[in-house]
C-alpha cells in the first residue's frame, strides 16, 4: 500500500469534523521522516497537530504500515513554503507575494484576488526611462511554479 495514500486517508478522517482546516502536503522521505503539513482557512493550532498526529501514528502502527523505524512530523507549513493550493491563496488576500514564472522571470506584488485559474496582484511596474506605475496583473496559475508569500520586518 502507498504509505502517502494511507496518511491522507487517515488525516482527512481526522479533519472530517473541521472544515476549515485542509492537507497542505504529505510526504515520506526515504530517511524516515514522514512529515504532515496542515493548514485552515483561520491557521491551524498545535491542539490539532497533535489529534492528527495521535490519530495518524495509532492506526500506522496498529495496521503496521510503515515497517521500519519512522519519524512522524505534523505541523503547519513554515513561513519559506510555498503556496500551493487555492485555500492558501485566498488565505493571504492582500499580502505581498514573491512568484516565480515558468518562463524564469520573477514577479512582486500585493495579491488582491483569486478565481479558479488566475490571482490578481497589484505590482509596481518600471519601464526604463519612465515613472514606476502601479497596475493589476492577472497571472494565471499555469504560468507559475511557485509563491510565496514575503515578509517586510520594515
Amino acid at each position: 500500500m502507498n504509505i502517502e495514500k494511507r496518511v491522507k486517508e487517515l488525516v482527512e478522517e481526522k479533519l472530517a469534523d473541521k472544515p476549515d482546516l485542509f492537507i497542505v502536503d504529505i510526504k515520506m522521505h526515504s530517511n524516515g521522516k514522514l512529515i504532515i503539513l496542515l493548514d485552515g482557512d483561520n491557521g491551524i493550532g498545535i491542539d490539532d497537530c497533535v489529534k492528527v498526529s495521535r490519530h495518524v501514528g495509532f492506526h500506522l502502527e496498529e495496521e503496521n504500515v510503515i515497517e521500519t523505524a519512522y519519524n512522524l512530523e505534523v505541523s503547519s507549513p513554515g513561513i519559506d513554503y510555498p503556496l500551493s493550493s487555492p485555500r492558501q491563496y485566498a488565505k493571504n488576500v492582500g499580502r505581498n507575494l514573491g512568484i516565480k514564472m515558468k518562463d524564469g522571470a520573477k514577479r512582486e506584488g500585493i495579491l488582491n484576488s483569486l478565481t479558479e485559474d488566475a490571482i490578481t496582484i497589484e505590482e509596481t511596474v518600471k519601464e526604463k526611462g519612465k515613472k514606476a506605475q502601479v497596475m493589476e496583473s492577472v497571472i494565471p496559475f499555469e504560468q507559475i511554479t511557485e509563491t510565496k508569500v514575503l515578509i517586510s520586518f520594515k
